[in-house]
């Protein structure tokens, strides 16, 4: 598999957990109180829209040429350094 396969695959890992992350807060914000409800609701729904940003970058990253991949490669990172930060946060406010 070569490097650019790998990393595909990674991102689409780290795609994955980000899912599971916003199902588990999901969950939590259904069993919360309601003031604490309407917080987590607004966390999930950034949590959401970054997370459709990072799958429109990786559809971006997996269609472009060999000689933008690496470009791309850095803002994909950039992207994905954004959204744990924000599952980082989001856990530590719940």
């Amino acid at each position: 598999m070569s490097t650019r396969e790998e990393y595909i695959e990674k991102m689409k890992a780290k795609l994955d957990e980000l899912n599971a992350e916003v199902s588990r807060l999901e969950a939590k914000a259904r069993e919360a109180k309601a003031d604490l409800s309407i917080r987590y609701k607004d966390e999930i729904e950034n949590l959401k829209a970054k997370r459709e940003e990072s799958k429109a970058r990786l559809a971006e990253f997996k269609e472009a040429g060999d000689s933008a991949w690496e470009d791309l490669k850095i803002g994909m990172q950039g992207a994905w350094d954004i959204m744990e930060e924000a599952i980082k946060s989001a856990k530590e406010r719940f």
